[in-house]
């Protein structure tokens, strides 16, 4: 009745589409529920309600599985967001701590509020002992923000002692706080005892802490104490934590943990795996209510045995492999029978190896690519959907899964199955089933076991259905696998699904049954070969029998291992003359992978505590920093003129120009606006390497071969653009370069130095060099950029072959003129060849010209608010954004050309010739 009564909110919301109040209270058990009753009401409804009940029966049933995850999958995000949250704390104090410092002695009027307060804090011995302070926090100290929840509310102060004392959150405590002594060299003084504890200094006046008011009025107390000691760096609080008197006494220790030595001790490890599926609680879908819960648990109960390896929890139960110390096993045992989702619940309790490894054999036990290492690292405990994923459409109820047959008694008939003489055919005959995929059972199995001859587990149903069809529902069926629990799910499937009534398993898997045999049989074991484990072992062998076939050669081995090469990692058996010859791979493809991988850099991935304010720094902290020469030339710009520094290209582009220079064909390029010569030099540094890759002999000129050629008007820019390309041509990019660059403005006198440059090259209107004895450069004043460059089309005047590329960062209100000329004749550019235009998105006025209108003029109110100058600027600024636009809406329609718009700096255009 009760159960019909608490189903039947569900039964009206399925089949009125209504959501009823007494539906929430009993979501989380519809699957219980759903299986004692549906069958009762389902057979009341007519056809066409059954269909519809069965509709939004399911729908309700996968909203509230989509409900379950979410909520899963927000606990992990809660904790993610925590430690993120407390990384970027940590940085930013770290960040203010660097920038903050001594304020100088000022007077009041004049004292400026540093940004971190200094607190020292003492733990009473009592908490010290009863929480096992560790060394970190004997002397703790640590800073608050100003403004931040630490120095204005109780709980915030609390979580700034949890980030340093982790200890604290495990007890309850008061607080009380005084204020420093401070020495005359403006240090804080804080006593210690022999220990090396901060103490508590009885003779302060010490208040206690209890309400939020309680912190702001400290920290107020503290920031007022700071302003009488000019040499104090920040203001300073001493808080003294005690043990709240009036906090329950803490837990005893578990009787597990009484007399246990040492793990750190051990001299060596015992590997062993269990299973468990607790039955669910009554009203509950689950044996593991919270498996998140439960996970933490558990860390907290093992953490005392320094336990190693992977344990999976869900709601099902829990799967483990795992290593622990020898000498605390027997501990470590009677711990987890006392878990009560353990305990009675591991089938056949906690199966242990035979035989422990020392130390040394543990630690060369397992493997990694070429490299020995142990079988575990760590003890990772993961929260999944299932301990083992079986891909069945319900779960079934694995209490019911067969005999669980011990380990002597299956000896006994598996002894009995090979001696028998009867027929396979025979329906009296045992069914001997390998429940493990195909790289297990190839290696090691019973004899006259039949593997199912899966690629993983979720496989077997379809298999067993096939397998099984025309077997009597009476005939004995025997099943194992490693350490049982995929025996678990086949031998309820075997029984609830197809409907066997004779099924049994190995109680405890191969491992359990190698370890009986070891310690009671002194005859040989029945399974032969090596037993496949999940660690870093891969296998156990059990015997000296070799049944696997090497994948290279064809011999037969038991040589288990994976792939070295990462991006296959298959597992595979390949025996011992072949894997040195195949360097521990597959294949030859495989093999040719890793030599290649073993001939580039070592790449070293470490975390690093740098920020990024945008998108646009995290991209240049993440390329190749330019050769040092570049920034000197940026440097140079900003001394020698000003007012245009900032139109020097820049780290990101200049990188990009170099890398576009270096693919094109011949390495040609000609620029329309040489400015001071960055942009120029990285077009000449990627000629070079186009030189190299092309394997030209000779030195690039206006005929052929990498040659850069640059147009410019401005007399001061050319000087030091030819200064820059002197250094360039003979010092090269790297740090002497870069030296000789600087000593332009801290050793030479720059009027000085572009004469002597001029005298030696007797003219000033051309200026040529070449670098790295591959690529020429000639800088060319010119009046007119553009005649020139409609000259060069014309094929008028000096003789040039065609250009693969061409940098525009000139007049911008005669970019049409110059990309026409570019078009018009291939004379100037190849047909494929690249143009580059600057600036296409004008400091982003293009965006506002495009929302706007082309038209509309800047506000009036705007206008009296700028002076005559600015209001100039500005509407220049805008004159050209217009300009900018137009470009842009006509060379994007332009069926000659392809072009991509970059949002690089100011915006750059790369337009293909087509």
């Amino acid at each position: 009745k009760r159960h019909i009564m608490m189903a039947t909110p569900l039964f009206l919301y399925a089949l009125g589409g209504r959501c009823v109040k007494g539906l929430t209270p009993f979501r989380y058990s519809l699957s219980r529920i759903a299986s004692l009753t549906q069958n009762n009401f389902y057979r009341a409804l007519s056809s066409q309600n059954q269909f519809v009940f069965k509709t939004r029966f399911h729908s309700l049933q996968r909203n509230i599985d989509e409900e379950l995850k979410e909520k899963k999958l927000g606990k992990k995000a809660a904790r993610r967001k925590s430690k993120l949250e407390e990384k970027q704390r940590n940085l930013k104090l770290k960040k203010l701590f660097e920038e903050s410092g001594q304020h100088g002695g000022e007077s009041d009027e004049n004292f400026v509020i540093p940004q971190l307060y200094a607190v020292k804090v003492s733990v009473c011995q009592e908490l010290r002992e009863e929480l096992r302070m560790n060394g970190r926090e004997k002397r703790g100290r640590l800073f608050v923000e100003l403004g931040s929840s630490g120095s204005s509310s109780l709980k915030g102060l609390k979580m700034e002692l949890h980030s340093f004392f982790r200890s604290l959150r495990k007890s309850t405590y008061t607080l009380s706080a005084a204020l420093p002594e401070v020495a005359e060299d403006g240090s804080v003084l804080a006593p210690v005892d022999e220990d090396g504890y901060n103490i508590y200094p009885g003779l302060l006046d010490y208040w206690e802490i209890e309400t939020d008011d309680d912190v702001v009025n400290s920290f107020e107390k503290a920031l007022i104490h700071a302003k009488s000691y000019p040499l104090l760096k920040r203001p300073s609080i001493l808080i003294n934590v005690k043990k709240d008197p009036n906090a329950p006494p803490p837990e005893p220790t578990p009787k597990y943990l009484e007399g246990m030595e040492d793990p750190s001790l051990t001299e060596s490890m015992t590997m062993l795996s269990f299973y468990a599926f607790p039955p669910p609680a009554e009203g509950a879908d689950n044996g593991i209510k919270d498996p998140e819960e439960f996970a933490i648990l558990l860390k907290k109960l093992w953490k005392p045995f320094s336990v190693l390896g992977r344990v999976y929890i869900a709601g099902e139960g829990v799967n483990a492999q795992m290593a622990v110390p020898t000498n605390v096993l027997p501990n470590f045992m009677e711990c987890c029978n006392s878990i009560p989702q353990l305990g009675v619940h591991m089938e056949n309790g906690v199966n242990v190896d035979p035989i422990a490894l020392t130390m040394e054999e543990f630690n060369k036990a397992g493997s990694e690519g070429d490299k020995v290492s142990p079988p575990f690292k760590n003890l990772h405990i993961r929260v999944r959907n299932q301990v083992v994923a079986d891909g069945l459409d319900k779960p079934l109820n694995w209490q019911k899964a067969g005999y669980d047959m011990p380990p002597l008694e299956w000896h006994e008939k598996v002894k009995g199955l090979a001696e028998s003489s009867n027929s396979p055919d025979d329906p009296s005959r045992p069914i001997l089933l390998d429940c493990r995929n195909t790289y297990e059972t190839e290696v090691g199995r019973f004899v006259e076991a039949e593997p199912l001859n899966t690629e993983n587990f979720r496989d077997s149903w379809d298999v067993l259905k096939d397998r099984l069809k025309d077997t009597p529902k009476d005939a004995p069926i025997m099943t194992y696998c490693t350490g049982g629990i995929r025996c678990v799910k086949v031998g309820a499937y075997l029984t609830q699904e197809l409907g066997f009534t004779n099924v049994s398993r190995l109680a405890g898997g191969i491992i359990s049954y190698d370890r009986t045999v070891n310690e009671k049989l002194s005859e040989k074991p029945l399974f032969e070969g090596v037993n496949y484990v999940f660690d870093g072992r891969v296998g156990r062998k059990i015997t000296d029998d070799k049944i696997g076939t090497c994948i290279t050669c064809g011999a037969k081995t038991n040589n288990l291992s994976n792939c070295r090469n990462s991006a296959c990692h298959k597992r595979m058996i390949q025996c011992e003359k072949c894997s040195p010859l195949y360097l521990g791979t597959c294949s030859e493809a495989c093999k040719q992978r890793v030599i290649n991988s073993s001939m580039a850099p070592q790449r070293k991935i470490s975390s690093s505590s740098k920020t990024y304010d945008n998108v646009d720094d995290y991209s240049m902290g993440h390329s190749s920093t330019p050769p040092a020469f570049y920034e000197q030339i940026e440097l140079n710009t900003k001394e020698f003129i000003s007012s245009g520094s900032h139109m020097v290209s820049g780290p990101a582009q200049g990188r990009l120009l170099t890398s576009i220079a270096s693919m094109t064909r011949n390495g040609r390029i000609l620029e329309i606006g040489t400015f001071t010569g960055y942009a120029t030099c990285c077009f000449l540094e990627g000629a070079a390497c186009a030189a190299e890759a092309m394997e030209f002999e000779g030195i690039g000129s206006r005929e052929c071969g990498p040659f850069v050629m640059t147009l410019e008007r401005d007399q001061r820019a050319i000087d030091l653009a030819a200064i820059h390309l002197n250094v360039m041509a003979m010092k090269g990019i790297g740090d002497e370069a870069a030296a000789e660059a600087e000593m332009l403005r801290t050793a030479k006198n720059f009027e000085e130095e572009i004469n002597l440059l001029w005298t030696e090259h007797n003219y000033k209107d051309e200026f040529n060099v070449t670098y790295n004895q591959k690529a020429g450069c000639e800088l060319l004043k010119v009046d007119d950029a553009l005649a020139t460059v409609e000259l060069i089309a014309a094929g008028k005047g000096q003789e040039i072959a065609p250009f693969d590329l061409v940098f525009i960062d000139a007049d911008k209100t005669r970019l049409f003129d110059y990309v026409e000329a570019c078009l018009s004749s291939d004379r100037l550019l190849k047909k494929g060849g690249l143009i580059l235009v600057d600036n296409v998105l004008w400091k982003g006025g293009v965006v506002d010209i495009a929302n706007d209108g082309k038209d509309e003029e800047i506000d009036i109110q705007q206008q009296l608010e700028l002076s005559d100058a600015e209001a100039k600027r500005s509407r220049r600024a805008r004159k050209l954004a217009v300009v900018m636009h137009s470009f842009n809406e006509a060379i994007v329609k332009d069926e000659r050309v392809e072009v991509v718009m970059l949002p690089l700096r100011d915006g750059l255009s790369v337009i293909r010739k087509r």
